[in-house]
């Protein structure tokens, strides 16, 4: 696979696809993280992301991370 590596300087560049490997990999949603432990994660994101070891959708780009386990009950009217 050919992909750019990343830093831990994107953490935001990168938010969607880390909050979906957080819990998909970890089990932990984002918004559940303090921004301590979210930046620790982040690192491992970040070392997992340049062994090339995760799955091809989030080199190709994550639109939209799971944010919490909240589900917002909000109808169109």
């Amino acid at each position: 696979e050919d992909f750019k590596e990343i830093s831990k300087d994107e953490y935001f560049a990168k938010n969607n696809e880390f909050a979906t490997w957080s819990k998909e990999e970890k089990g932990k949603f984002f918004s559940d993280l303090s921004s301590e432990s979210a930046r620790d994660l982040f690192e491992k994101f970040v070392k997992t992301w340049n062994k090339g070891k995760l799955p091809s959708q989030y080199y190709e780009g994550i639109t939209r991370g799971p944010r919490s386990a909240h589900r917002w009950n909000i109808k169109a009217s």
